[in-house]
């Protein structure tokens, strides 16, 4: 895809240059004038367009990353006593990585238990005056109220506490540690970035456009190059697509599952991805010799306005070059001719005369 986008590149400007040659040569030739009106008239050919419909690739680049991640912290705040792990140290589901000081969240769940038990006293004894009349029933229902806000506070209590450590919740790797025995963490604090090491769960995020996400599906194929290993071609298969775009690049991201074949793989590689959309699309089709002024993937062509002897300037997409022809995405829709011979003579004041 790139190479046909630098080929157009190339194409483009070297015509552009013929065309501004062939201006300042024969400008004079090929310019008429209508003896009535004495008006500059510019002879132009027309070209119908046609379409064409293909399935081409679409390339991105990304990193390559475990399928299964996790940023590991803590829920509460507090001094850490104890990292168990170190960077690039494989670990197991359940393990223990990192534990906090626990003498802060211990006097809360003692205190809590305290406030139980008070409750539960404070309970029995309006239970026991209403029975003999010497309590109201307002009262024995705030004692049932205060005793069941207690035990829900012994409850967040020690469930605070069992998260006063981290567990790993993957077998995989630490691969980066971002806390310190004796450091202040507070809670949702990132302690360790883990990911996981088994042969199946590499991939590859990549983002694409709008119009290249609607073409694609969950199972397509891909082609992955690694910079890591550039005599080795990857295969791979589309296995996630974005819902929604992302909110700073407008790009839907899309996952690749990568089959390592024996390499030895890690977060962070660069990968370039060839993506094969099954679906296909519809492109307009124009020579090449009706576009001015292109740029990459921009571009100008010029097509007559309704009466015939204007012109109108219209700005088009560049899908990418075929041999003499532009296969053209967007900005042709409702045209079904396009100028060709004459067009570099052209401003949007012109003039024309069709030969």
């Amino acid at each position: 895809m790139n190479s046909l986008h630098n080929t157009f590149r190339l194409v483009s400007s070297s015509l552009l240059l013929s065309l501004l040659l062939i201006s300042c040569n024969k400008k004079d030739e090929t310019q008429q004038k209508n003896p009535e009106t004495d008006e500059v008239l510019v002879p132009v050919s027309l070209t119908k367009i046609d379409q064409a419909t293909r399935s081409e690739s679409i390339v991105a680049s990304g990193l390559v990353a475990s399928s299964e991640e996790a940023r590991l912290s803590f829920k509460i705040g507090g001094i850490i006593q104890k990292i168990y792990v170190t960077e690039g140290q494989k670990v197991s589901k359940g393990q223990l990585l990192a534990s906090l000081n626990t003498t802060e969240i211990d006097a809360q769940v003692n205190q809590a238990k305290y406030g139980v038990e008070k409750s539960e006293r404070d309970f029995k004894r309006v239970e026991n005056m209403l029975k003999d009349t010497a309590a109201t029933l307002e009262q024995m229902q705030n004692v049932t109220t205060a005793l069941d806000i207690a035990k829900q506070n012994l409850q967040i209590a020690q469930f605070n506490r069992s998260y006063a450590q981290i567990i790993s919740p993957i077998d995989g790797a630490v691969v980066k540690k971002m806390g310190n025995e004796g450091e202040l963490t507070g809670p949702g604090t990132p302690i360790f970035y883990i990911t996981s090491n088994r042969q199946g769960d590499w991939v590859v995020r990549v983002g694409v456009s709008d119009k290249d996400w609607a073409r694609l599906k969950v199972g397509d194929k891909a082609n992955v190059q690694l910079d890591a290993y550039p005599s080795e071609a990857f295969s791979g298969s589309i296995t996630k697509l974005a819902p929604a775009a992302d909110p700073m690049n407008k790009l839907y991201e899309i996952e690749v599952r990568i089959a390592p074949k024996g390499k030895r793989l890690a977060t962070g590689l660069f990968a370039k991805v060839e993506l094969k959309p099954v679906q296909s699309r519809t492109y307009t089709v124009v020579p090449l010799e009706a576009i001015v002024e292109g740029n990459g993937k921009e571009a100008f062509i010029y097509v007559l306005d309704e009466t015939r002897k204007k012109v109108k300037r219209l700005p088009v997409q560049i899908g990418f070059v075929d041999g003499d022809k532009v296969l053209i995405t967007n900005g042709l829709e409702g045209i079904s001719e396009v100028i060709t011979s004459g067009s570099a003579f052209l401003t949007e004041s012109s003039t024309v005369i069709v030969k």
